[in-house]
């Protein structure tokens, strides 16, 4: 099945757990849904919309868990991105990275967190 992620700060990721869904962010509140990414556009997302940052945690979710709530929407380019509807339980996630801020302001998957 295909993943799909919710990039979010470590501190963020922590509240969410404890919470038992997503917290989202400001964009996700102004755009009424939760952003996430598929894998081939999750680093790209990070480097275009977090730059900077070393605290981020990609949390992956398999896409067909997250029934219809889950839509893929034309974004940047045109392209598809998921967009999900709803409260998204934590529960649901299947794992999460950390995100690696390289010195060229990329980034790359890191070590898997608990």
């Amino acid at each position: 099945m295909k993943e799909v992620f919710k990039i979010m700060g470590e501190a963020d990721r922590a509240r969410s757990a404890a919470a038992g869904f997503v917290e989202r962010a400001p964009v996700d509140l102004a755009d009424g849904y939760i952003h996430l990414s598929a894998e081939d556009q999750v680093l790209e997302t990070a480097r275009l919309h977090f730059a900077g940052r070393d605290d981020l945690v990609a949390v992956a979710f398999n896409a067909g868990d997250l029934g219809p709530a889950l839509k893929w929407e034309a974004s940047r380019g045109g392209a598809l991105f998921p967009h999900y509807y709803g409260a998204l339980a934590m529960g649901l996630a299947r794992a999460a990275r950390r995100l690696v801020r390289r010195a060229d302001g990329t980034f790359a998957f890191g070590e898997a967190i608990g």
